[in-house]
């Protein structure tokens, strides 16, 4: 199945040139999943809300200073490639191309809907992230926003004071806020307001009650939910509603990447991060991990690049996240080092130390070709 069908016509330009404030007034009116900026008339990058969430940027900033890359994407593409391509460019939308024309867009959502039918093979437990990072209905928006960005997420379950489910909050929550803010203000100085805002607790933003998820549900009903209440994620809650995890769009998006050869699928989210270290050798360093072990099986691996605001000599401290889907169920390790070879090799220390806990579980391997039959009629 290729994304021609699929393929949204109508999307929302920008020049690279348009200040900040008219790019909030956008998102306010028009409640876009990214904007698509050019530079007299050639593709630039994408605008999205995450971006959107630094408090730091005046409104008078030009357009291009906050756009990111997204790829390319051919009109014909294959809608497996296209979901890896979004889920490695860590974007939600993507401009397509039919030849040098630019045609229009492709949006996890309109993947997500052309393959639900093929869906219902797979389960919560198996795709989502269960290393969640929670925040306090009593904390600050400004520790929420430093969280957000820390960690390169979108969402944040809230807990009470008995460590309880009680809220979510997401950059969606945030930049709405700051828009209806701005919006009531005027067009005065507004680092005071701002400030205030940082200030408040985040009960006062979080959305309550939360939709969730829990591990045994099939995916085709969780992102017929997502899709229902226009959400990227829900919270997943285990035993006596506690908070399990989360599981997001893009969680489902690196589902379809999964693969049926020998050889392990590594997948990589914010290439362009890398510096002293390959693909290859990423995916060289997983294997020799994962090969002390014969017994573990791995299907799928997931490697996470984030980068930090501190530097070194010139060089930013960068977070790796490190997650394997095996035959022993999901295995994950992090860290942090001064560039992404540093900071993979402290993930992968971790990772080794992780994989050892959990050699010994048996495995349970019956979904994985029933989802990859369904896969592959797509």
């Amino acid at each position: 199945m290729d994304i021609s069908e699929i393929t949204l016509p109508d999307f929302i330009e920008v020049d690279a040139d348009k200040r900040l404030g008219k790019i909030r007034s956008i998102f306010d009116r028009e409640n876009p999943k990214g904007l698509i900026v050019t530079n007299d008339g050639g593709y630039v990058g994408i605008i999205s809300e995450k971006q959107l969430v630094k408090s730091h940027v005046e409104d008078n900033t030009k357009a291009a200073a906050l756009v990111r890359s997204a790829p390319k994407i051919d009109r014909y593409e294959d809608v497996r490639e296209v979901a890896r391509m979004l889920v490695e460019g860590d974007v939600k939308i993507a401009p397509v191309y039919e030849g040098e024309k630019l045609a229009g867009v492709i949006t996890e959502d309109a993947i997500l809907d052309a393959v639900i039918e093929n869906l219902d093979a797979l389960v919560v437990e198996q795709i989502f992230t269960a290393e969640v990072v929670t925040i306090g209905e009593k904390d600050r928006i400004g520790r929420a926003i430093n969280l957000l960005r820390e960690h390169g997420i979108s969402r944040l379950p809230v807990t009470d004071d008995g460590g309880r489910l009680a809220g979510v909050i997401t950059t969606h929550d945030i930049v709405d806020f700051v828009i209806r803010d701005d919006r009531r203000q005027g067009r005065h100085d507004r680092r005071g307001d701002i400030d205030r805002m940082l200030d408040l607790p985040v009960y006062d933003l979080m959305t309550s009650p939360v939709l969730t998820a829990t591990p045994d549900e099939s995916v085709r009903e969780t992102v017929s939910r997502m899709l229902e209440n226009d959400v990227a994620g829900l919270v997943v809650t285990g035993e006596d509603d506690g908070i399990a995890g989360v599981v997001t769009k893009t969680d489902v998006l690196r589902a379809l990447t999964f693969t049926e050869e020998e050889r392990m699928d590594v997948q990589i989210t914010n290439v362009s991060l890398l510096d002293t270290i390959s693909r290859e050798e990423i995916t060289s360093s997983i294997t020799s991990v994962v090969d002390k072990y014969q017994e573990m099986q791995v299907h799928h691996a997931h490697v996470r690049f984030h980068e930090h605001k501190e530097k070194l000599r010139g060089t930013p401290l960068i977070q790796c996240q490190i997650r394997l889907r095996t035959s022993h169920g999901q295995v994950a390790g992090s860290g942090e080092g001064y560039g992404a070879e540093h900071g993979f090799h402290v993930a992968l220390d971790k990772l080794e130390r992780n994989v050892l806990e959990v050699k010994g579980i048996n495995a349970d391997e019956k979904y994985r070709g029933q989802l990859l039959r369904k896969l592959g009629d797509l």
